[in-house]
């Protein structure tokens, strides 16, 4: 059993541990409110623009503008790893790796190449798979025009023919508790909407089709790629401000058993004191 000291000693420190997940834990949700500002805002106008953008693709199958949405034989993938640069938030990093290397065993037959966004699912692809290219930096400044550059940059990979078909696979935000992993094909542009006959909604073009669609399927592509990451920036705060609520708790909570433990040496230590020192007397009465 441990001494007095070395019990102190473990409270100190628990007591340290707990102090820094508790700031860490409000550090988290501070940023979380923006981050869960930023998704609430977009996921109505991201939905909105892949539902029209999924209904005019289908109409330009053949066509030069269509070559977002024209399916090929799938020999090469694509698949984008969105996790985080930093850990401690519990098992959102793992559950990116776990889908992310599930679809690469369903494409055991294919050519699986990653493009790792954040420094986790960097360090974690680099030398297990072949990796495409890598970003590192995005979260330190997340905003449209850098992630433009990144989804002009899958885009034009897979319109020369790099790619047959690139996935995203991304934490999507639900609340500051749950984050649900999501696999989804951004290219070529397909949606279950097809199957619900919602294909053939009609819309009236201003000046024409195509000036218009030439800007509106790639920009549409690239809002897709930001609420994707825009999700998994609201996920991870959410997720590590509940990794470190329930590391303050089990601090807590330890640091209780070990003062309870520290009070009981303490006054067994104090009793023993005692009767040795009234055992003492009574020798001295006695003699």
């Amino acid at each position: 059993m441990a001494n007095l000291k070395e019990i102190r000693t473990r409270i100190t420190s628990v007591a340290s541990t707990m102090q820094i997940t508790s700031a860490m834990k409000m550090v988290s949700a501070a940023k979380l409110k923006r981050a869960q500002d930023a998704i609430t805002q977009m996921r109505p106008y991201a939905e909105k623009l892949r539902e029209i953008l999924v209904n005019i693709s289908s109409t330009l199958e053949g066509s030069a503008e269509g070559v977002y949405s024209q399916e090929r034989e799938v020999n090469k993938v694509l698949i984008v790893a969105i996790a985080s640069n930093r850990g401690l938030c519990g098992a959102f990093n793992a559950n990116i790796f776990k889908a992310a290397e599930k679809r690469i065993k369903e494409y055991a037959e294919k050519e699986v190449q990653i493009y790792a966004i954040g420094k986790r699912s960097a360090d974690y692809f680099a030398g297990k798979h072949t990796v495409f290219n890598s970003n590192t930096e995005i979260f330190n400044d997340l905003n449209y025009e850098h992630v433009a550059l990144m989804a002009q940059e899958v885009m034009d990979a897979f319109v020369q023919g790099e790619f047959d078909k690139v996935e995203i696979i991304y934490n999507e935000f639900k609340n500051a508790a749950t984050q649900e992993v999501v696999t989804q094909q951004f290219i070529p542009v397909v949606s279950e909407e097809n199957e619900e006959g919602d294909i053939n909604a009609n819309y009236i073009f201003e000046p024409s089709k195509m000036s218009i669609v030439v800007d509106l399927i790639p920009k549409s592509l690239k809002t897709q790629f930001y609420k994707s990451l825009l999700d998994s920036h609201a996920s991870e705060h959410g997720a590590r401000m509940t990794a470190m609520h329930k590391a303050t708790d089990n601090a807590q909570e330890l640091k209780d058993q070990l003062t309870l433990s520290y009070n009981r040496q303490r006054q067994a230590a104090i009793t023993n004191e005692i009767l040795e020192i009234v055992g003492g007397a009574e020798a001295l009465n006695d003699g």
